[in-house]
């Protein structure tokens, strides 16, 4: 085999060879790792789509299932844990009536995974409607073949 075939075939193409050290056709083929990568960026994306569902419904008992135990949230007002946060959820005191998610995006690290997304938030805070463009950043870790929030920032955008 040729160091050129050798090469082509190590990058994931399929290759006709017309010679010793000619390639006719190097048609691109879907590796198999960048297919199980394009699911488990889907399905960050549609569980990321659906936690912000739960978090306007107020869905306590989907959102525990989802924070990992040792999660943390970052918002406007303070960093806390996972109890917290729930606890804010159910009693109203941040009630996030509407998430326009506008831009998303998501990287995968391992068992780790990042996931962006650019929103315009509706929310009740004390008592008071606000809308606010944000940055949130979400870490997922994956245990026991399950993603699970392990931290989420929002950063706000100016002038969005």
């Amino acid at each position: 085999m040729s160091l050129l075939t050798a090469c082509v075939l190590t990058m994931g193409f399929a290759v006709a060879l017309a010679g010793p050290s000619r390639a006719q056709d190097a048609t691109p083929r879907e590796a198999p790792a960048a297919k199980v990568a394009d699911d488990a960026d889907k399905a960050l994306l549609d569980l990321s789509k659906q936690k912000w569902t739960w978090m306007a419904e107020k869905n306590v008992d989907a959102l525990e299932g989802l924070f990992h135990e040792k999660s943390m949230f970052t918002h406007m007002g303070g960093t806390w844990d996972r109890k917290r946060e729930l606890d804010i959820i159910k009693s109203g005191g941040i009630h996030y009536k509407k998430a326009d998610v506008q831009e998303s995006s998501v990287r995968v690290i391992g068992s780790t995974a990042i996931v962006m997304n650019r929103i315009r938030l509706l929310a009740v805070v004390g008592g008071n409607e606000v809308t606010n463009p944000f940055m949130v950043t979400e870490v997922y870790v994956r245990q026991d073949g399950k993603w699970q929030l392990a931290q989420l920032s929002f950063s706000v955008l100016r002038g969005g």
